[in-house]
């Protein structure tokens, strides 16, 4: 995001300038270009820097979070250093597919809005690829929490394909006979698929490095158990409604 807002900037004022041009006497556009520009350009300045404040803020607050929680990754993982290096590679790992969703739909959908027509082939293809990737990073998850070597293996391939994809798109905004095409979105479209690039060629190494993992005693602690700690169990008890409290014993009365 904070890419993308610093990327507008250049985009919006192509786009007053741009409408500027119809601004004649005889078909005003009854504004100013340059007063306009003036007014909009400290808020596109500070899109860029709230967010990298924000960023920054929530960068140290996730980092004193990772403190608050080792305890419990310890009694969970226990202190073998190998085992909880095992798990926060699958950890990046199902972080990494989060990423991968967020730029390959935001390619996606900037694709479909901007450059694509309804009666293209490409776009109805298009559509199709959004709930089908969907359903390929749900099915990595799944098959690396299982330790499923076959499933994984076939992920593995398709994000090969889905890189052959973005580099393929790559290449198209910058050659061949449809470059006039991109020219609109070709700016955003290129920090985005460069950026979905780097991530599937790093979620490939991690999904890798997970298969490598699997069969040595990591399935039990991703897949979700019951709580063995007491502590966990009071915890969980406080969290009940009123209906699954107990009621304690009646009492005897003395006459």
């Amino acid at each position: 995001m904070l890419l993308y807002s610093a990327i507008q900037i250049d985009q919006i004022r192509e786009a007053v300038d741009t409408a500027s041009g119809g601004n004649t006497p005889e078909n005003p556009n009854n504004y100013d270009p340059k007063k306009l520009w003036r007014v909009i350009y400290p808020f596109l300045i500070a899109i860029p820097v709230v967010i990298g404040v924000i960023t920054a803020f929530m960068s140290f607050v996730a980092w004193k979070l990772h403190d608050e929680f080792a305890w419990t990754i310890y009694k969970h993982i226990s202190a073998d250093l190998r085992m909880k290096r095992r798990y926060l590679i699958f950890q990046i790992y199902i972080a990494l597919l989060k990423f991968d969703f967020f730029f390959f739909l935001g390619f996606t959908i900037q694709f479909l809005v901007i450059l694509l027509t309804k009666n293209d082939i490409e776009f109805i293809l298009t559509i199709v690829v959004i709930p089908v990737t969907i359903l390929i990073l749900l099915a990595a998850s799944w098959f690396t929490r299982r330790e499923n070597k076959i499933g994984a293996s076939f992920v593995i391939i398709l994000y090969f394909g889905g890189l052959s994809y973005f580099l393929f798109k790559l290449v198209r905004m910058y050659h061949g006979d449809k470059v006039s095409f991109y020219l609109i979105a070709r700016r955003s479209l290129t920090i985005f698929a460069i950026i979905t690039v780097i991530l599937l060629i790093i979620t490939i190494g991690v999904a890798i490095q997970c298969m490598l993992n699997f069969d040595k005693g990591l399935k039990q602690h991703v897949n979700r158990r019951k709580p063995t700690d007491p502590e966990d169990k009071h915890q969980m008890q406080d969290f009940n409604s009123g209906t699954n409290q107990i009621n304690p014993p009646p009492r005897m009365e003395i006459d």
